[in-house]
């Protein structure tokens, strides 16, 4: 649940798991194949042979790979929910956005922001996608569906669970940011009988944290640097479907299970700092933020110091209830939380880089064991290589920067780190806006040179012109 679909075979194949490592194959005229099957083209498809080559890698299922072990982390931490990590990264429009709630316009919609097969059909945005679907599933006893946890005793009916998938947005260029990652998904829902019984326990609605303490969740250790000043009220309301001493309980719940996870992760990372002779300078800082989104409310985000800099690593909030009416549990109350594993990752392992994940350089995939933390050893960074490109917007203003990253990215593909705007200004006479970007090619793994960046940087320019309607300068 973090921002943060009606192909019929896509439809019905959406979230049914397929082994690990099946890779993009072809794609004939007006088709796309993507993990063993085939979708139609239109309009809407913009999805690139770069990102389809991302999809099936499976690196959550190798064992010694940092995300890989973080998630097992983190489902360690969860043992009575349902733990799934098989769900196909091809969904519908619908799964992705209506069963959430997202309106008509929303931002995130974009075919600048997303990855579409067709106009019905593509690569998930969020792990939120599976919400609904893994709802119904249990209040239906979807056999075929429940199969694919991995411990789906522990939450027969799905009233709590874990998924952890690939995600793919269009995005900025830089060491944090990459269009394929990783998230967590945790949904926990309450039938609403069991909150009365505990808030009854605990006295009312004002001991909302005894009653999530009763409910089994202990509060995170007092000496993590962790604040928060937000609070329930206009701005981040309780849904009128709910009763205040619902939404408090839920709303405790959810940042007590929330603190406690990222504290004991974070003090991994700490641990792990120590123990390589570095100096952890205080660790990391953690605070909560309200939020909005269009699947929960109340709605926050964690987030967390590093480098400095604040960044998001999840988005959290009490469920909307329209989405556990249509899955079938109008008695349900519940929250829902997604993380970024790749931010978290990133904090635990010491890694500075985002690519690194995908990377097969065994200097860096030998440095890691299953259920090991460690911190990793950067090895010998290599020069870069940056290339500006100066140009002038289309005339009918239809430019948009994740447009130009995508096109970098299809060129240059991991060997570009970065690509940012360095400057940008409107004739005072003619009123045309010209921008000027900086792209900064690195190798992870070797000297790049002069003549095979050029090259690239002349594929990059000459795709500006014919694909983005811009003017080179």
């Amino acid at each position: 649940m973090l921002v943060l679909l009606s192909a019929s075979r896509g439809a019905a194949r959406a979230g049914l798991g397929r082994a690990a490592g099946v890779r993009l194959q072809s794609s004939a005229a007006g088709r796309l194949a993507v993990l063993g099957a085939t979708y139609p083209t239109d309009g809407w498809t913009n999805t690139t042979a770069a990102i389809l080559d991302k999809t099936g890698r499976g690196l959550l299922h190798q064992p010694s790979h940092p995300l890989a072990i973080l998630k097992d982390l983190i489902f360690r931490e969860f043992p009575g929910y349902a733990h799934y990590d098989s769900l196909e990264p091809v969904v519908t429009a619908q799964q992705n956005f209506d069963s959430l709630g997202f309106a008509p316009d929303h931002p995130g919609r974009a075919k600048t922001d997303t990855y579409y097969i067709n106009r019905d059909t593509l690569l998930r945005t969020h792990t939120s996608a599976h919400q609904l679907q893994l709802l119904a599933a249990g209040a239906r006893r979807d056999g075929a569906l429940l199969a694919l946890a991995k411990n789906g005793s522990a939450a027969p009916g799905n009233e709590r669970f874990l998924v952890a998938a690939d995600v793919y947005r269009r995005d900025e260029i830089d060491a944090s940011h990459y269009p394929a990652f990783h998230q967590v998904e945790g949904v926990c829902t309450f039938a609403r009988s069991e909150i009365r019984d505990l808030l009854r326990r605990a006295n009312g609605s004002a001991s909302a944290a005894a009653a999530a303490a009763d409910s089994g969740v202990e509060a995170a250790s007092t000496a993590a640097a962790l604040s928060d000043a937000t609070v329930i009220g206009a701005g981040n309301p309780i849904q009128p479907e709910h009763a205040a001493e619902e939404a408090v309980f839920l709303a405790e719940h959810m940042k007590r299970t929330m603190n406690r996870m990222v504290v004991g992760i974070l003090a991994k990372a700490v641990d792990a700092q120590k123990t390589s002779g570095e100096d952890p300078a205080g660790g990391f800082p953690v605070r909560w933020i309200d939020a909005q989104f269009p699947f929960t409310s109340p709605s926050w985000e964690m987030e967390v110091q590093f480098q400095g800099e604040w960044l998001e690593i999840c988005g959290c909030g009490v469920m909307k209830q329209f989405i556990l009416n249509d899955a079938g549990m109008p008695d349900r109350v519940g929250w829902a939380f997604g993380f970024g594993l790749e931010r978290l990752a990133m904090l635990l392992f010491g890694i500075r880089d985002i690519r690194l994940f995908w990377s097969s350089d065994p200097r860096f995939t030998a440095q890691f064991s299953p259920g090991r933390i460690n911190t990793f050893r950067q090895f010998s960074r290599h020069p870069p290589c940056t290339k500006d490109v100066s140009f002038w917007l289309p005339a009918a203003g239809a430019f948009h920067e994740n447009d130009l990253m995508d096109l970098v990215r299809e060129a240059a593909g991991d060997l570009v780190e970065g690509v940012r705007l360095v400057d940008s200004f409107t004739h005072p006479k003619s009123g045309r806006v010209s921008q000027c970007y900086r792209i900064d090619y690195r190798s992870m793994d070797r000297t790049v040179t002069n003549d095979e960046i050029n090259a690239i940087q002349e594929r990059v320019r000459d795709s500006m012109v014919r694909r983005l309607g811009v003017e080179l300068r």
